[in-house]
């Protein structure tokens, strides 16, 4: 695990926060949060759509085709399956495509990565807003949205409603921006090494939880197996 000393931790009063005081006093002001792989376990339901994408159109996509895409902008990882896969779609037809693949399988189904409801919880009791910061389009967070606990989220941000995607820090500055905290008083937390570009060149303190591709050590990034019994006074410490 490796931890930038100089990142900025926000001192929040312990009554306005909802913590105890031990925690309260480096609570992070926000938790801006990716969606697929890290809070959700639907990573396989896009490898699973990309892969019958590719095959229609009698083409392959291996595993490593798959997760040389965790993480991308759409649009990008459509141009990736139209350029490498022989998918002989316009990339934003591609997308379209995708997302219907995905959610349909989310509506049957949808998994939660371990302790994230739990970490999610627990942020909305104590006040700490949470916004989602995800690749996926809107249609896709929405009904992510819908599933989750009442209240847990104060906001999302999506990859169709910004100009540079991730691995940018475009995404987690305008969360931050739209909660009205400096994204150095925010913790992170990604689950791909291009989420976790897009999080630290924000200035965002950034927490990994790798799933389906592994997370190289950086400076300023913490790495934890999952977020199962991670609490706020964990991400405190960071």
């Amino acid at each position: 695990m490796a931890v930038c000393a100089d990142l900025a931790v926000c001192v929040l009063p312990a009554s306005a926060s909802g913590l105890p005081d031990s925690a309260a006093m480096t609570a992070p002001s926000a938790l801006l949060i990716d969606m697929d792989g890290t809070i959700v376990d639907s990573e396989p339901y896009w490898i699973a759509t990309e892969h019958e994408l590719v095959e229609s159109f009698g083409g392959t996509w291996g595993p490593e085709d798959a997760h040389s895409i965790v993480g991308f902008d759409l649009l990008d990882a459509a141009v990736e399956l139209r350029d490498r896969g022989g998918v002989d779609m316009e990339p934003a037809a591609i997308v379209e495509h995708l997302l219907d693949g995905v959610v349909a399988k989310c509506l049957v189904d949808l998994p939660w990565r371990p302790g994230a409801r739990e970490l999610l919880i627990e942020a909305r009791d104590a006040g700490v807003p949470c916004v989602l910061v995800t690749m996926s389009w809107r249609r896709f967070a929405d009904a992510v949205i819908a599933a989750a606990p009442e209240g847990v989220f104060a906001g999302s941000i999506t990859g169709d409603e910004v100009d540079m995607g991730k691995p940018a820090p475009d995404p987690y500055l305008a969360a931050a921006r739209m909660i009205g905290v400096d994204p150095s008083e925010c913790v992170a937390i990604e689950d791909s090494p291009t989420g976790v570009a897009s999080a630290l060149a924000a200035g965002c303190r950034t927490v990994a939880v790798p799933h389906v591709v592994d997370v190289p050590p950086r400076d300023g990034l913490t790495i934890w197996r999952d977020l199962s019994g991670r609490t706020l006074s964990d991400l405190a410490e960071i």
